[in-house]
């Protein structure tokens, strides 16, 4: 939908979503409002894709009024340089977007950032939480900034007193999990819901249109969450059975899981015990559901302020997460356990379709989200508007997503799924492939298998041209 130019683009919305609805159940004419939710480490580990195992009503429900993407990735499977590629706009390049602690501020100087936009266009904002890493950070695209406070001295927020002392710095971390008989706003996500639920309460007596992130931190590591949401998954964990590295896999593509390693009880070489990976499964799964409650909580809230007629609702995790699949845990790697992440989007009035199929991008969030507002789309976004595939399943983009994990960039197009080391000069050192069709696990690289010549050429010549074009500078 690229060459549509923003009106003639809302026509075709509002008639889609008209002639889609009954009489009196049109799409709301006035100006909507953004509710922006941002999830750490949250890779598609939800009822609504299929997971059964987790229980996570208040997304599922999200996504059931709404539309779910079933293939978002993200451009960069790293927390900061994710969150500042998502709210400039902008891909990561070669030397920019690369590290957990990016800053946009830094990375792309003089870049509008999402919020901004929405700021000069009228919109009171608010961050509350994570929403870039540094909550510093692009500080001309909020009106308010809020960080929650906890017992704990850290982001890790832990509630047991001894965790706490040993929680000295980031090389001596704590325990990588904590189980506790505590409330919700023990932890900072639970604060963090109440402090969104007051702004809702604020806002609804405001003369303005309203852009408002809650950024939530877990699941991140350490898993740390009330006992009733551990409850939920006693006696139920299973392992992967995909806990090796993938056939003819490059050393390149796999690592030594060093953020998990920082934390105490974790070796710092070779495989977890069973027992181990089982606990930290667990704990995942748990701060899902802790995570899913404490939004359940604000949307409930929008709902009874009558908020939700006007306000559009997008949920997103900022990258996946590896729980043991290729004996991997935690991000920054080049598969699809890193790079495959949740987005839903839900827009006032009904016509909306359940889930779309096809592949799009972190990248394009930012100009949905503006034409979905009637804004301008500024000239640096190097995204795609998703607003016609929220309507339309048929709707089609360039069905191409490209991330980067420094050297490797993978072209994800189809069932393809290619990835690339590239030096300074530009030229591959290692390489793979996967067919989703028949491994959608990704067990087999199979890159070098002579059947699969011309696949290889066509998807790195792809690369080069889709980078050459617009995908990644050399900057």
């Amino acid at each position: 939908m690229k060459a549509l130019n923003l009106p003639l683009t809302l026509l075709i919305l509002n008639l889609m979503v008209s002639c889609s609805q009954p009489p009196g159940n049109e799409r709301q004419s006035e100006t909507p409002n953004i509710l922006f939710i941002a999830v750490d480490d949250l890779r598609p580990e939800l009822g609504c894709y299929g997971v059964e195992r987790i229980r996570s009503p208040h997304i599922d429900r999200l996504a059931a009024e709404g539309t779910m993407f079933e293939r978002a990735y993200c451009n960069i499977p790293v927390c900061g340089a994710s969150r500042a590629s998502l709210m400039t706009g902008l891909r990561p390049a070669r030397h920019r977007f690369l590290h957990y602690y990016t800053r946009a501020d830094e990375d792309a100087p003089g870049i509008t950032t999402l919020p901004q936009h929405f700021r000069e266009n009228g919109y009171y904002t608010i961050s509350n939480s994570k929403v870039f890493h540094h909550a510093d950070d692009a500080m001309q695209s909020w009106d308010e900034v809020w960080t929650p406070r906890s017992g704990s001295h850290s982001w890790r927020d832990y509630a047991i007193r001894e965790n706490i002392l040993a929680d000295t710095s980031d090389r001596f971390r704590g325990p990588p999990f904590e189980r506790t008989v505590l409330n919700d706003t023990a932890y900072k996500d639970g604060k963090t819901a109440e402090k969104v639920k007051n702004d809702l309460r604020r806002l609804s007596r405001m003369d303005r249109p309203f852009f408002l992130a809650a950024g939530f931190l877990k699941p991140h590591l350490p898993f740390n969450a009330p006992d009733k949401y551990w409850a939920l998954y006693d006696g139920k964990m299973r392992l992967p059975e995909n806990d090796e590295p993938p056939e003819n896999a490059p050393p390149e593509s796999l690592h030594n899981w060093g953020e998990l390693r920082a934390y105490a009880g974790i070796p710092p070489e070779g495989p977890l015990t069973d027992s181990m990976a089982r606990a930290l499964i667990h704990g995942y799964c748990a701060c899902v559901s802790y995570t899913d409650a404490q939004i359940g909580k604000i949307l409930e809230e929008l709902e009874r302020l009558d908020m939700e007629r006007n306000t559009i609702v997008v949920l997103w995790g900022d990258h996946g997460w590896n729980l043991r699949e290729h004996g991997l845990w935690c991000k920054h790697c080049n598969y699809e356990t890193s790079l495959h992440a949740p987005l839903v989007l839900k827009v006032p009035g009904t016509g909306q379709v359940g889930s779309y199929a096809g592949i799009v991008e972190f990248v394009d969030i930012y100009p949905t989200l503006c034409e979905l507002a009637g804004l301008e789309l500024p000239d640096h976004l190097q995204g795609q508007s998703l607003a016609e595939m929220l309507y339309d399943r048929r709707a089609s983009g360039d069905g191409v997503a490209v991330s980067q994990w420094f050297d490797g960039i993978t072209t994800i197009r189809d069932h393809y799924f290619y990835t690339e080391w590239v030096d300074d000069h530009d030229s591959a050192y290692a390489r793979m492939l996967y067919d989703h069709r028949v491994d959608p696990w990704e067990n087999v690289n199979i890159s070098e298998y002579p059947e699969q010549a011309a696949t290889v050429e066509q998807m790195s010549l792809e690369m080069r041209r889709s980078r050459a074009e617009h995908y990644f500078g050399t900057e």
